[in-house]
């Protein structure tokens, strides 16, 4: 947990060290700071901010690019300030042309991040495992990468170039434009959306020597797929975006039911849990502590 008090705690591990130390890194996705704490408590190496959960969380809506630049730089923000774990971040598309790209760019870093992916759909974007997607030219997303290179003020920030081409020109076409991302200076390549387990294994051997991101995608295109496998064939870190997401709807939506059906909450209250528990969670007693150090002038009175 990051302490609310500056210089009381060590740096976060940087991603580029942790992967150049174990592979692969995983990361659970979650969409506000309460899911960050959460996955650092479960002690995962590192966070990951997904645009879908933060625009279902934030909004209420599908994935679908209403969620705009600002509001996905507040909300890394607040997770890079709840956890000391590094933090990968949803940055859609750029949020327009290279020019866009290097102040989208700026605003992560600032925001802390430990690394942002950038994508090649058309914009409005849609969520990589939804239907209809479009692409833009291949050119026009290596200017982009270029721009994301450029922009970043140290090379801790991890660019990472995702394309959306399996759904719209094929797996070939999807590795060609990898490659091409590769060239202008992505660090780590994401190829969204692989349909089969021959198909994650070909973009494994496309690109030996190139850190990859699988995006697990829970209940999306992607088969499910064992966490050995992934590690033998080297891919670099693993996300995993909407399962916090899910089971919160699962139980959210199991309570909600129950005190409704019986007009309290007193029935449900063993299977919560503990409040002393939960204000431990979310840093009461560094507030305790900060509350002694603060109180001086009123215990002179």
């Amino acid at each position: 947990m990051a302490p609310l008090l500056p210089g009381s705690a060590g740096s976060p591990p940087r991603l580029r060290a942790l992967l150049e130390t174990a592979r692969p890194v995983l990361a659970p996705g979650c969409y506000d700071a309460l899911g960050a704490r959460l996955i650092e408590e479960a002690g995962f190496p590192a966070v990951y901010m997904t645009g879908f959960g933060t625009s279902a969380g934030l909004l209420g809506r599908p994935d679908v690019g209403l969620v705009s630049m600002s509001e996905m730089v507040d909300n890394a923000r607040r997770i890079v300030e709840a956890v000391d774990l590094p933090v990968i971040a949803d940055a859609d598309t750029g949020y327009g042309n290279p020019i866009n790209v290097l102040r989208t760019v700026r605003e992560y870093e600032r925001a802390g991040v430990a690394a942002l992916h950038i994508e090649d759909q058309v914009a409005p974007k849609k969520c990589g495992h939804m239907e209809g997607k479009h692409v833009v030219p291949v050119a026009e997303m290596v200017e982009k990468v270029r721009a994301a290179v450029d922009a970043r003020a140290s090379s801790d920030l991890l660019i990472i170039a995702r394309t959306d081409a399996r759904a719209v020109e094929g797996l070939d076409a999807a590795i060609e434009r990898a490659a091409r991302y590769r060239e202008a200076g992505a660090d780590v390549l994401f190829i969204e959306a692989p349909q089969s387990v021959e198909e994650i294994r070909a973009i494994a051997a496309a690109f030996p020597s190139v850190p990859l991101l699988f995006n697990y995608a829970e209940g999306g295109k992607t088969p499910p797929i064992e966490h050995a496998l992934l590690a033998e064939l080297g891919y670099a870190i693993v996300i995993f975006p909407i399962a916090t997401l899910l089971a919160a709807t699962k139980a959210i939506r199991a309570v909600l039911a129950k005190i409704r059906a019986d007009g309290s909450p007193i029935n449900v209250l063993p299977d919560l849990p503990r409040f002393a528990e939960f204000l431990d969670l979310i840093g009461l007693p560094e507030i305790r502590e900060l509350e002694q150090r603060y109180n001086h002038s009123e215990q002179e009175e």
